[in-house]
């Protein structure tokens, strides 16, 4: 008999719930526990996508060993044990294994290297496969791409890692018969738009969006597919849904507006052919940020309205928070600033009645920081400098460091708004912290903030620091 019979004749085992681990989270309700595991993570220079699903499998013994990110997040939280006295397995134990049964049938048109390594092992892994710096697909890839992203640096190693999305249709897709796609497909996606999302906050959109642009395909040809099960073919929808709103927000970001249009279409026509008032909220959003940026103030103010009366029904009141803040975008556009002062108002009020279990996960970014931040694009758009400065400057201050991308856009904000408010030499330093931040960085929403402000200095070269500014900036590449 030969070992692939073995392991085939194996019966699976049910996962071991984790009493131990349930039992530190105490009096808590997962999604508490997930927002503490969160602020661990910022403590300590790490980065991970935890919410109240991803200590509910942990308990269900879904995930026997966590990966690395969060393995060191966990050790933090709870010095003096190991990660069995948390309840997990020894990490020698399950590197390498799945269990043998994929839980719903594999895709056979859209099989990838990926894909291909969930339709050999199976569907279940019992790593944590959430991270989006780490994947286990296999122990020597996962080990390969950790040190990758230990020793590379910037958006290259951004773009570069935005491969193993287990998305990719493979050439050879159309000889094979067609499957119908199951659990792992799904995850595989979602998986795929955190990433993207958690690489934007890092590096910006420039370095990534032509390579996101192949999972989108992928995504979209699973649609076409087919699920055998109804709540996969909810996700598959929604998960497609806010793979396009994230690709169209790298479009966004990286000045293809008309790129980004179409994206955020194509999102919102998923979201209403599904059902999903939540992914029709998103893209209402983004479609309402969009239209600001691009000279339509009266169709982002349309666009944001249409947005909550959709997402009333969701139960986020920070949602309903951004969704005003977005409103204001478009009233400031228009020169109301009656309207735009009502809507940020509402927006500061919605804001402080606090978070909730209904708020959705891609809405990450919306602390205190990205407050201040758009209630400054505000103040600026009506022209008062000083006063959007004030915001802008704690906007900065306040962000998460995590967010490099966002430092980097606030405080060129900051730069602009004293250049405009008659204060030079406070803008030419907030620009040089700017371009610091360009090593890191790949946005052309930033780089053209800082021509802006540039601009705007020339006539000042002689106040203190001035030149040094104008000099370093016009020594920087130009962009292709």
């Amino acid at each position: 008999m030969t070992s692939s019979e073995l392991n085939s004749s194996r019966p699976t085992r049910p996962p071991r719930p984790n009493l131990a681990f349930r039992e530190l989270r105490g009096q808590r309700s997962p999604a508490e526990f997930a927002a503490a595991v969160r602020r661990a993570a910022r403590e300590i220079g790490e980065r991970v996508s935890c919410d109240a699903r991803y200590i509910g499998r942990v308990e269900a013994g879904e995930i026997r060993c966590p990966n690395y990110a969060y393995e060191r997040v966990f050790l933090h939280m709870f010095p003096g044990r190991t990660l069995t006295d948390l309840g997990f397995a020894p990490r020698a134990s399950v590197r390498g294994r799945r269990s043998r049964e994929a839980e719903d049938a594999p895709v056979g048109p859209l099989a990838s290297p990926a894909l291909a390594v969930r339709e050999t092992r199976g569907a279940r892994e019992p790593y944590d496969t959430q991270d989006p710096y780490e994947t286990h697909e296999r122990p020597e890839e996962s080990d390969v791409l950790r040190r990758a992203f230990m020793t590379g640096s910037g958006a290259t190693v951004a773009a570069a890692s935005l491969s193993p999305f287990g998305l990719a249709i493979d050439a050879t897709a159309a000889e094979r018969p067609a499957r119908r796609i199951g659990t792992s497909e799904v995850q595989a996606l979602e998986e795929a738009v955190r990433r993207i999302r958690l690489l934007d906050d890092r590096h910006g959109a420039d370095g990534l969006y032509r390579r996101a642009a192949a999972p989108l395909r992928a995504a979209y040809a699973l649609l076409d597919a087919g699920t055998t099960r109804h709540a996969t073919g909810e996700r598959l929808h929604s998960g497609a849904g806010e793979l396009a709103i994230s690709v169209g927000w790298l479009a966004h970001d990286s000045g293809r507006f008309d790129d980004a249009r179409s994206h955020y279409a194509e999102a919102l026509a998923t979201a209403r052919m599904a059902g999903d008032p939540a992914l029709e909220a998103h893209a209402f959003c983004n479609t309402s940020f969009l239209a600001r940026d691009a000279g339509r103030p009266r169709e982002a103010v349309r666009a944001a309205q249409a947005a909550q009366r959709v997402a009333r029904s969701l139960g986020s009141d920070r949602l309903m928070s951004l969704l005003a803040m977005r409103e204001a975008g478009g009233w400031a556009g228009l020169a109301d600033r009656t309207g735009c002062a009502q809507a940020l108002a509402r927006a500061q009020v919605l804001y402080a009645r606090g978070g909730s279990d209904a708020d959705p996960e891609w809405m990450s970014f919306y602390g205190e920081a990205e407050l201040e931040a758009l209630e400054a694009q505000c103040w600026s758009t009506l022209g008062d400098w000083n006063r959007a400065a004030r915001n802008a400057s704690r906007a900065a201050g306040l962000q998460d460091p995590h967010f490099t991308r966002n430092i980097a856009l606030y405080t060129a904000e900051l730069a602009d708004d004293l250049a405009r408010g008659g204060r030079p030499d406070e803008a030419a330093v907030a620009g040089m912290r700017v371009l610091d931040l360009l090593t890191e960085v790949q946005s052309s929403r930033v780089q053209t903030m800082l021509a802006g402000t540039a601009r705007v200095l020339l006539p000042h070269r002689r106040a203190s620091g001035v030149s040094t500014f104008l000099e370093r900036h016009a020594s920087l590449p130009k962009a292709v």
